[in-house]
């Protein structure tokens, strides 16, 4: 699988109700459990002081990342992402050992 550096920042819709916020929000925390178990959200971090994340994400390819991987969110649709593809890196310090 490739690579990716996802940034996502998530912004409601006006008059979204709380209920609805929360709702979505709880089904992300599972359909990001799901992702992780099989492999393609594998870190995820947020900048301090900041509501956005950014993670390394895996998918075959660019369209399977969009279509099935980022776009079965559930908060998907109040998303807005920069998706960069990544490569490893000839110096790369978390080479060290891997096979």
């Amino acid at each position: 699988m490739k690579e990716f550096l996802v940034e996502l920042t998530t912004t409601a819709p006006e008059g979204t109700e709380q209920a609805e916020i929360d709702r979505r929000r709880a089904a992300e925390a599972v359909r990001a459990g799901e992702l992780a178990a099989a492999g393609h959200l594998v870190r995820l971090w947020r900048p301090v002081g900041e509501l956005r994340s950014i993670g390394l994400w895996r998918a075959a390819d660019e369209a399977e990342l969009y279509e099935k991987v980022l776009g079965t969110l559930p908060l998907w649709p109040w998303m807005t992402s920069v998706v960069t593809a990544v490569q490893s890196h000839p110096n790369d310090p978390g080479k060290a050992g891997v096979a």
